[in-house]
């Protein structure tokens, strides 16, 4: 199953009192995309996790989607090696195309 959408970037920063600041990309999945993946992934134990194949533009990587309880959606990491070659920033668009491994 392909799911295909357009969101922008955006980043998570923790800073922990006795550890470094770490900080996390994503891209958030719209919520009616993340209705069509909850119908199509079986109910996994543990956090909810879905792997899937990612492409933003020529790059494409494995990974894994991981629901935000916050949104009621999923959001999608992003790592530095791909925000580097298809040139992110912070608050622009992207357009992804995910493959579920269902």
């Amino acid at each position: 199953m392909q799911i295909e959408f357009s969101a922008p970037l955006w980043i998570w920063q923790s800073a922990k009192p006795d550890a470094k600041a770490t900080s996390w990309h994503f891209i958030t999945v719209p919520a009616d995309q993340a209705g069509l993946i909850r119908m199509a992934v079986p109910r996994k134990a543990g956090f909810g996790s879905v792997r899937v194949k990612a492409s933003i533009g020529a790059t494409t990587w494995a990974t894994s989607i991981f629901p935000d309880s916050k949104t009621g959606t999923y959001i999608l990491p992003v790592k530095a090696d791909v925000r580097q070659r298809e040139g992110l920033m912070l608050g622009t668009g992207a357009d992804v195309t995910l493959s579920l491994d269902v």
